[in-house]
């Protein structure tokens, strides 16, 4: 791979448009990692209302953005400082998302 290349890659991968897709996607996996692992019988909808009338869903928002510690982490320690700011951007707008399922719902 020549130089060039790679710094094209490094450029691409050092994005707050890229830190806050993947920020944004990583929690919702988690979410549908937690149903397919746990609560199989029921639809991602059922799931939802489930969830939703007992009064929880807040708790596992916030528990399925922890894995975007991680990928902070490696972000930094990749010095793609860019990146990390959309995971934090996106972590954010969970919160908000979060807060808004808790008190306002």
């Amino acid at each position: 791979m020549t130089k060039k290349k790679y710094e094209e890659i490094e450029s691409s991968l050092n994005s707050i448009k890229l830190g806050i897709i993947v920020g944004l996607i990583i929690p919702f996996i988690a979410i549908l990692f937690f149903q397919v692992g746990n609560y199989s019988k029921y639809s991602f909808i059922d799931f939802y209302i489930k969830l939703h009338e007992l009064h929880v869903f807040s708790s596992l928002i916030s528990l399925c953005v922890v894995p975007n510690l991680l990928v902070f982490f490696i972000f930094i320690w990749k010095n793609y400082f860019l990146s990390a700011r959309g995971i934090i951007f996106s972590t954010v707008i969970y919160g908000i998302i979060m807060m808004i399922f808790k008190f306002a719902l």
